[in-house]
């Protein structure tokens, strides 16, 4: 697998293309949650995602501080349904951490992560720091990694 990241303009169209439909298939079809996907967020992200023979395997995208929250996020971290429970999502996360903390120089990360995904996010260094709300439907809370 191939690793990436690209800023919004150095996506190619058909990798853009590949990526907005993935996330619809994960987040729209099989979540079933209406959500404006196209937030305008895209044009100043970070997108990383993994990919092998043309196809996105996985996907994030990194947004620097005061796009979504004060500090560095991280979202939309999705896995293609084939190639779930690989270890890939943890691969990618530990990819996006070293990306803030060498490339932008930052050490606080936030991110709203579904409730259920509290284990996971918990074994990257991420701890909780919110009470569980709806977004769109779906618990979420609020998550800060902090390596100061």
């Amino acid at each position: 697998m191939e690793w990436k990241i690209k800023t919004f303009n150095e996506l190619s169209n058909d990798e853009l293309y590949e990526i907005i439909k993935l996330r619809s298939e994960v987040f729209v079809i099989e979540q079933q949650c209406i959500y404006e996907e196209c937030d305008g967020k895209d044009k100043k992200a970070y997108h990383l995602f993994g990919e092998e023979d043309g196809e996105i395997l996985v996907y994030l995208r990194i947004l620097e501080k005061g796009v979504s929250f004060n500090e560095v996020s991280i979202g939309r971290v999705l896995v293609n349904k084939k190639y779930r429970s690989k270890g890939l999502a943890k691969k990618m996360m530990s990819r996006a951490i070293a990306f803030i903390e060498d490339n932008l120089n930052e050490k606080v990360i936030r991110i709203s992560a579904q409730e259920y995904l509290l284990e996971f996010y918990s074994s990257l260094g991420f701890v909780k720091v919110s009470q569980v709300y709806l977004e769109d439907g779906i618990p979420h809370m609020e998550m800060l990694y902090n390596n100061l």
